[in-house]
């Protein structure tokens, strides 16, 4: 009887111990699937507000699908006050690996750029690009500092510093500062460029490389190309059309109705890096039917039957086009500056080429141009323009570019090393090159696309100066893009209806849409009391 007795308690004790243990698992996978919705949500931009609805979407799945876990699924807490604490806390943890990995960093770079939010607050975005002496590498959103004064040099040193700081990042080992090139970024003595030397100088350090963005510099180059006797005529039609709603409907039932390969024309926008190519491209491609509607409204416009005036938008949508290949081949994340500099010499040899051909009347590499050619309008003047426009071109990527040059020999050694001329090389890298360059294995199994496995299956004891110098490279931004797309993403988030979002909430927002590291789900569970939801 005893026996018995003992065993019913432990059978109900064991029932009961289950019946908790369930309980707790529950409330922790709720709280869980709380984190992962709130990154979610925060990830993607969308409100806070917007776990509600998550919510009320999963009871009518969950109604229909699987009815007895309705209880389950209502445990989770999805409510804005609690999405708001999840997104900090995850915020938080993401930017606590960050701090750890900041410790392993044998160098890296900062890019940083500066625009204003929808409530006029300055916003700082710094980003950083660390590699380790594995060659790991790492690019993240060191801190978004919201300035609510004055926006001078000092004051963003300041942010810098302070960012720094917080990161516990030596400034020995900063390789370089990429800047949009703005007077306050690159002043000599009160920019950041300036003071940041300042301070390197004190600290008895060698200063930082600095880079204007290649992108922004390619921008600049194509303002040489105004063409207003082009641009202006383009922006007048494209206007006279869209400016009116009853004629943009209009033009667009117009287009459908001649099964036109396109359904309307497009707005140009002068701060966009490819908005005037695709304009004149589209406004090409739209030319007969924009004419024949403009005529059938009473606007004439001359030029739009003009022979000349057309071969001159042929040759601007041609070469608009060259300058947008280049741009999207500059964009995109994580681009080693040997590569970005790779395209630019490509495209001087081409604009080079180009040049040469339309002096001797050869359109080959310009396709609409050509086509009007057959027309010969007077083939011989027109070509003296658009060689004047080429010529002009080249001179303006020959100064934009200079810099960028001076460093060629730097970027060539860390882009293949096993073509380097030793001779031309630092002392310090001349015998290790001769080792490199000798090295049959290594030779042998060099591929340009792992360039970075390259380096890190290098002796540190045989190699020691060229695998300082390739980390260094690797860490170079070659341009501003990384910060520029989050600007895009700031401009989604606070807008005029999420105009009360707080500076923190909108960095924790921002850091959550572009890192690449996953935060510690597990880890912030474990750090709270886990709750069903009410």
């Amino acid at each position: 009887m005893r026996a018995e007795k003992i065993s019913k308690l432990k059978t109900g004790l064991l029932a009961q111990q289950t019946t908790l243990l369930r309980q707790t698992q529950l409330n922790q996978a709720s709280v869980r699937a709380s984190f992962r919705v709130a990154q979610l949500i925060a990830s993607c931009g969308k409100p806070f507000t917007e776990g509600e609805f998550v919510k009320k979407c999963l009871n009518v799945v969950v109604e229909e699908v699987c009815p007895e876990k309705k209880d389950d699924f209502n445990a989770v807490s999805l409510s804005a006050s609690t999405i708001t604490r999840r997104v900090e806390k995850i915020g938080g943890n993401v930017y606590a690996q960050l701090q750890q990995k900041t410790k392993d960093f044998d160098f890296f770079s900062l890019a940083l750029d500066e625009s204003s939010d929808v409530q006029d607050t300055a916003q700082l975005l710094i980003f950083i690009r660390g590699v380790t002496a594995d060659f790991e590498m790492c690019e993240e959103l060191a801190a978004l500092q919201s300035l609510k004064g004055t926006t001078t040099g000092e004051d963003i040193f300041d942010k810098v510093c302070q960012t720094m700081q917080q990161l516990d990042l030596d400034w020995a080992k900063l390789a370089s500062i990429t800047t949009d090139g703005a007077p306050s970024m690159v002043g000599a003595s009160r920019g950041l460029i300036g003071r940041m030397n300042q301070e390197m100088e004190e600290r008895g350090l060698t200063a930082p490389l600095q880079v204007h963005c290649l992108i922004h510099q390619q921008a600049l180059c194509c303002k040489v190309l105004k063409w207003d006797s082009v641009m202006k005529v383009v922006i007048l039609c494209i206007n006279f059309i869209r400016a009116n709603g009853l004629k943009h409907r209009q033009f667009q039932q117009f287009l459908s109705e001649l099964e036109s390969a396109y359904g309307d024309v497009l707005y140009h926008t002068e701060i966009r890096w490819l908005s005037r190519g695709k304009v004149l491209s589209r406004f090409y491609e739209l030319l007969p039917e924009i004419n024949a509607f403009l005529q059938s409204k009473g606007k004439t416009v001359p030029e739009l039957i003009d022979p000349a005036w057309k071969w001159h938008l042929a040759f601007l949508t041609d070469v608009t086009e060259m300058l947008n290949g280049l741009n999207l081949q500059l964009q995109g994340k994580g681009k080693l500056i040997c590569d970005m500099y790779s395209h630019i010499k490509a495209f001087e040899v081409k604009l080079a080429l180009v040049l040469e051909q339309v002096k001797k009347h050869n359109f080959t590499h310009l396709p609409a141009t050509q086509s009007f050619s057959a027309e010969k309008p007077a083939v011989a003047f027109l070509s003296e323009k658009c060689v004047e426009a080429l010529e002009m071109l080249k001179a303006e990527f020959g100064v934009r570019f200079r810099e960028l040059h001076v460093h060629a020999k730097e970027i060539r050694l860390f882009q293949n090393p096993f073509v380097a001329d030793i001779d031309e090389a630092q002392p310090s890298y001349q015998f290790e090159l001769a080792e490199l360059q000798n090295c049959d294995v290594l030779k042998d199994s060099f591929k340009p696309n792992s360039l970075i496995d390259l380096y890190a299956a290098l002796p540190n004891d045989t190699y020691p100066n060229i695998k300082k110098h390739a980390m260094k490279m690797c860490t170079l931004f070659g341009s501003t893009y990384i910060c520029e797309q989050t600007f895009s993403r700031m401009k989604l988030l606070k807008t005029q209806t999420r105009s009360r979002l707080t500076d923190e909430h909108l960095h924790q927002c921002l850091r959550l849409a572009v890192t690449r590291m996953d935060p510690d789900i597990q880890l912030l569970t474990s750090q709270m009391q886990a709750h069903s939801s009410h």
